[in-house]
């Protein structure tokens, strides 16, 4: 027994070794900050570079990298340029891509901040972004090369603000690292924020699949301070001045609470310990938002925070979709592709999504979702992504959300 033991112990650690050579063949271990602008409207998008920046430290994987986490709404890929190895990988889901879906892209073009981080090659590299339709077919793609001695890549090492750890994981070399930040908060408040944030992380792990995994959680909160308290809400007339210039209203939908200004709040974390950001919103009313691999953004004041931040986390780290109805106008979803999303389906390739679920008596084929009455399925009638009045997310999500902490941690 010990000696099969200690020839495990040599496998793991060689297994360690290698992937850290090879994130170590290509990369510094610091971050690569890329700004676009994603801009243009219904009939036609292109994506801009807008500037480039490093900071201290990496807090993305360091295996997997050729890989995607999931096949998202948009990706970025890193290539070597000698070798023209894929070197990293990534995907997202934007707010230019859903307001794509509204009215006002049919007649008016606009743009909208974007900011991706990378890890920061040590060679020459040539990064590529893609903008999917609903049919994941590429709208825009844009490949531009990455000199590591650019003198225009800006350099910051330091904090802009104060964070404490509120939920630290047992290995820092492999966590899932999430930041908490501040919206609407005056310096005063900040003891206030930092209650909500120990609310919302005991929200996280009232669930079961980021409870069984909170060991690998390394949860902080960033201290970022507001001029003035709450956010804005434009249908009642009401402009503030916000660190992360955040409000209601989003594409004219009264509870959508963002914010558009990507480049703020990344300012707000440079040089802290983060991947995925929950925005936490000193505001009573009801409402959020949560964008794939962008930011969970909610409203902690509001009685329904709880179940709310973990549905807009869901989103923004799961990659969840909702799993509500409001009628078939306007589908997202269409019967010749399946969605990316591991938890509807459209029934047009299903095979690796919860068809095990099916075999166990987990889960079934609810008909409805992705906001669509019909041509949509879900897996349970009820989960966190449908409705706030129950415990947990449904088997399907709970199998999903595991799926890709593992991807990130294993």
């Amino acid at each position: 027994m010990m000696k099969k033991t200690v020839i495990s112990f040599i496998l793991a650690l060689v297994a360690m070794t290698a992937t850290a050579q090879d994130f170590n063949e290509y990369f510094t271990g610091n971050t690569l900050r890329l700004d676009y602008v994603f801009a243009g409207d219904r009939n036609s998008q292109s994506i801009y570079v807008d500037q480039l920046t490093q900071t201290p430290g990496w807090y993305g994987r360091r295996h997997n990298l050729d890989r995607l986490p999931l096949e998202g709404n948009g990706q970025i890929t890193v290539r070597d340029a000698k070798s023209q190895r894929i070197i990293y990988r990534h995907s997202f889901s934007s707010l230019f891509q859903e307001w794509l879906a509204t009215d006002e892209s049919k007649t008016t073009p606009k743009s909208f901040e974007n900011v991706f981080l990378v890890p920061f090659p040590k060679d020459s590299a040539y990064i590529t972004v893609d903008l999917f339709d609903y049919h994941q077919k590429t709208v825009a793609t844009l490949t531009h090369k990455v000199r590591p001695d650019d003198i225009l890549i800006r350099k910051i090492n330091r904090p802009q603000n104060p964070f404490s750890v509120i939920h630290p994981a047992k290995d820092n070399s492999n966590c899932i690292n999430i930041a908490f930040v501040a919206e609407g908060y005056t310096k005063e408040e900040m003891p206030s924020f930092i209650e909500d944030t120990k609310i919302a992380v005991d929200a996280l792990f009232s669930h079961a699949t980021f409870n069984k995994y909170k060991d690998y959680l390394n949860i902080i909160a960033v201290e970022s301070p507001s001029k003035e308290s709450g956010t804005s809400e434009p249908g009642n007339g009401k402009w503030i001045n916000t660190a992360l210039s955040s409000h209601f209203n989003t594409f004219y939908s009264d509870r959508y609470l963002t914010t558009l200004h990507l480049k703020q709040l990344h300012d707000q974390l440079v040089a802290v310990p983060y991947e995925h950001i929950i925005v936490l919103v000193n505001s009573t009313k009801y409402g959020g938002g949560g964008i794939y691999n962008s930011y969970t953004l909610t409203a902690a004041k509001d009685k329904s925070f709880r179940p709310v931040v973990v549905h807009e986390f869901g989103h923004s780290f799961g990659g969840l979709a909702d799993e509500y109805t409001y009628s078939n106008d306007d589908p997202m979803y269409f019967s010749d592709t399946e969605p990316w999303e591991q938890n509807i389906t459209t029934k047009h390739d299903f095979s690796k999504k919860w068809g095990n679920l099916i075999k166990e008596g987990k889960a079934g084929l609810v008909e409805g979702g992705g906001y669509l009455i019909n041509g949509v399925w879900r897996g349970c009638d009820t989960c966190r992504m449908r409705v706030n009045e129950v415990d947990d997310f449904c088997p399907v999500c709970q199998q999903a959300l595991e799926r890709l902490i593992l991807f990130y941690i294993k």
